[in-house]
């Protein structure tokens, strides 16, 4: 990066080490420690199939811990580019005028309002009917967490280092085993064993595919359901009413643009990465894709998923509007009454 830059970049990394003193201890001890080393991977620089060094990791940890306490109650700082400072929340003033020096910044909120930031070099930028697409290539500063996508208003950032890093540890989980799935066919043609890398970034420019089509989704979704759906989520205790709610949403937000596009793109790879990738919850509320997709895999046609995507994107949105229907009705105990009533209405 330009030395004029550096100040920029020192700001949202020190905002991104803020954000993780306050909210990585949200994780479970197992996921805080397998992402602290992938965030060590990236930080220090180390490939893939490099083997880390466990007394640096560990020292490092310990250090990384240590100063996350000393900054925890510290207020987000203000961005310098050009003698002028904006808020790190305004990603599209920031935006304007950081694209011009072919960077991409990001700074929002996940689940449960936790911030995340990234700065990065910006690939690509398009404007797609109602959207526009900035896709960043490597990451300058970034958070723990590090979502491979993110949409804001009507803005999707796609991260093609943290999509990238994200297959990989799908990969590597799936070689502990090596089961005939979908992770096996969304690998087939991709040449793994004799030149990781390459075949990495081959199957990274194929997902993306999927990826935008599900924020594209999201961004719909977000604009079908309201305001209101993210007040009841906010309400909402981490539990299983919780993994549910938001399942639905991503079925909405498929049903929506994922899985017509998917389907009508006929890329095989990212239509079985898509399945390889779905969370348990989402399979048990929606048996009937699953056992579509078995019968693609059967007998090799597309259509029973094609005609499946009608009757689902109806159900996914009479079920939303059946939430929050329970919500506006019940604002202080509705968390029970949507468990019972999305397990009634499986798909």
């Amino acid at each position: 990066m330009q030395d004029k830059l550096q100040p920029l970049l020192t700001a949202v990394q020190r905002n991104c080490h803020i954000s993780d003193a306050r909210h990585a201890g949200d994780y479970s001890l197992c996921i805080y420690l397998l992402k602290m080393r992938e965030y060590f991977r990236w930080e220090k620089s180390y490939a893939f199939r490099d083997n880390l060094p466990e007394g640096d990791v560990g020292d490092w940890l310990t250090q990384r811990e240590h100063f996350w306490q000393t900054i925890e109650d510290e207020p987000f700082t203000d961005l310098p580019i050009d003698g002028e400072y904006y808020d790190p929340f305004d990603s599209e003033a920031v935006n304007a005028s950081l694209n011009p020096y072919g960077l991409v910044y990001s700074g929002g909120l996940g689940n449960k309002c936790t911030p995340h930031f990234f700065l990065g070099k910006l690939g690509h930028r398009e404007r797609q009917s109602d959207f526009t697409v900035l896709v960043s290539e490597n990451e300058y500063a970034r958070d723990l967490t590090a979502p491979p996508a993110m949409a804001l208003g009507d803005t999707i950032y796609i991260r093609r280092e943290s999509l990238r890093r994200m297959i990989w540890e799908k990969i590597e989980e799936w070689q502990w085993n090596k089961l005939e799935n979908a992770m096996s066919r969304a690998m087939q043609g991709f040449n793994f064993e004799n030149n990781t890398e390459a075949a990495l970034d081959d199957i990274t420019d194929t997902v993306i595919d999927s990826v935008l089509l599900h924020e594209k989704g999201e961004v719909l979704a977000a604009k079908r359901l309201g305001p209101e759906w993210e007040q009841m989520l906010a309400g909402l205790p981490r539990s299983k009413t919780e993994i549910m709610i938001r399942a639905v949403r991503d079925h909405l937000a498929d049903s929506l643009t994922t899985l017509p596009g998917l389907v009508d793109k006929g890329k095989d790879a990212s239509l079985h990465f898509y399945f390889a990738n779905l969370p348990n919850m989402h399979k048990s509320l929606f048996p009937a894709l699953i056992q579509a997709y078995e019968s693609w895999v059967m007998q090799g046609k597309r259509e029973v998923i094609e005609e499946l995507v009608p009757a689902s994107k109806a159900h996914w949105r009479a079920l939303s509007n059946q939430i929050l229907d329970i919500y506006r009705k019940n604002p202080d105990e509705y968390a029970n009454r949507l468990q019972t009533l999305v397990e009634n209405n499986k798909f």
